[in-house]
């Protein structure tokens, strides 16, 4: 819990068998708008796998907002970080869905997992969701989903990290990601 008591991470991994394409959730991220809410406004989930940049540029985003719970943004705010980034909007899904120019990853804003909690009761709300198929049919590599209520900003600060093309660090790559995956040996 953050010293405002308005975030909040949870390992959940060991504790709850929420999945997400297959795979366990390994965090729950979530916001309220005051600290003696015991309702959340909003949660993010992450299964194994997810990018750690990513996450972690999320939680900086979420950690830098004066208010965690409330947003202003536009939908196309998580749009525009995925192209500015190089990734292609989808033909049929303009609107709501972006790709990485391998086909590997997307982002898509679509109605959330029923076990998504949402501070938001009405039924078939939208959020974000992204994930890793390294090839069509394959498994998730990993899947993230945001609640309807997460603020876009924060939803396009871990998809700007996630679709960066800097360099990462990685011990070892998923077997199926040889070949698609540029490798630079360290210095």
């Amino acid at each position: 819990m953050s010293p405002d008591g308005l975030r909040g991470a949870e390992w959940t991994l060991a504790a709850d068998p929420f999945q997400l394409g297959g795979l366990p959730v390994a965090w729950q991220i979530s916001a309220r708008t005051h600290p003696a809410s015991v309702m959340t406004e909003w949660n993010a989930y992450f299964t194994t796998g997810t990018p750690h940049e990513a996450l972690a540029d999320f939680f900086l985003a979420l950690d830098a907002r004066p208010e965690p719970a409330t947003g202003y943004d536009e939908p196309a705010t998580v749009l525009a970080a995925l192209t500015a980034q190089g990734w292609i909007r989808d033909i049929d899904h303009p609107d709501t869905t972006a790709t990485d120019p391998a086909f590997t990853s997307s982002v898509s804003l679509t109605p959330v997992p029923q076990l998504v909690q949402d501070a938001d009761p009405r039924p078939d709300l939208l959020g974000w969701q992204a994930w890793a198929e390294p090839a069509l049919g394959a498994s998730y590599l990993w899947c993230a989903t945001f609640s309807a209520s997460v603020p876009h900003d924060l939803v396009a600060a871990f998809a700007s990290s996630l679709a960066s093309p800097v360099p990462v660090l990685r011990h070892a790559l998923p077997e199926i990601a040889q070949g698609r995956v540029t490798v630079i040996p360290p210095d």
